[in-house]
């Protein structure tokens, strides 16, 4: 991923903080003879002393015949994202007074480059999909439980997928979000993303203020 010096982030807890809050990524591996990669996206559970990513796919999914048999292993990249939006040139404060200014986005994303293996053990997946929904079942007020379907439905369900982890090799996080402007046109941008009334330009703007260098 190409990172320009102001955007890179290199510390590895902040990006596993924001791979657990942006769960659904993007499972991306070559294919043999093939003109194009094949891509899958999938909610995939970070494993943070581990350093794995562990996830499932249908067995349906023609991503899995073209994955690795259980036991071998290949290279993979794996995909989140955050926040993003268009940033209007209109915002920069440089704008009345060089008027060399463009249009550009800001965003966050976050690759990882790992080992991908399958996994059709039972017990595995059974300790996946429990550990993946306690997470995500966290905060209902009635939280879901794996038990509360029945056995024999869990179990033909289970059938019907396979366990994928992504041995995390190395981390590249990209938090574009206007570090490359003057102090003035930060301000203009978390004004004007602040006046739009969405949850991405909302968001977007805390990131741009939260982001904004200490000169």
């Amino acid at each position: 991923m190409y990172i320009p010096a102001p955007f890179r982030e290199s510390d590895r807890a902040t990006l596993y903080d924001f791979m657990a809050a942006h769960p659904l990524a993007v499972l991306v591996t070559a294919v043999e003879a093939a003109d194009a990669p094949y891509a899958t996206h999938v909610p995939l559970h970070l494993d943070r002393e581990a350093g794995l990513l562990r996830g499932h796919l249908a067995r349906a999914n023609p991503h899995v015949r073209l994955l690795p048999a259980p036991g071998t292993t290949m290279p993979g990249l794996v995909v989140f994202s955050g926040v993003d939006h268009y940033v209007t040139p209109s915002w920069y404060a440089s704008k009345q007074e060089t008027g060399r200014v463009v249009p550009t986005w800001n965003y966050i994303a976050v690759h990882v480059q790992g080992t991908v293996t399958l996994h059709e053990d039972v017990a595995w997946l059974e300790t996946h999909l429990a550990q993946l929904t306690d997470v995500h079942e966290a905060a209902q007020a009635h939280p879901w439980a794996m038990h509360d379907a029945p056995r024999e439905y869990l179990e033909a369900q289970m059938r019907g997928i396979v366990g994928v982890t992504v041995r995390i090799d190395a981390l590249e996080g990209k938090y574009k979000l206007s570090q490359n402007r003057s102090d003035a046109d930060i301000a203009g941008v978390v004004h004007g993303l602040s006046e739009l009334a969405t949850h991405a330009a909302r968001a977007t703007a805390a990131e741009v203020a939260r982001r904004k260098p200490a000169r």
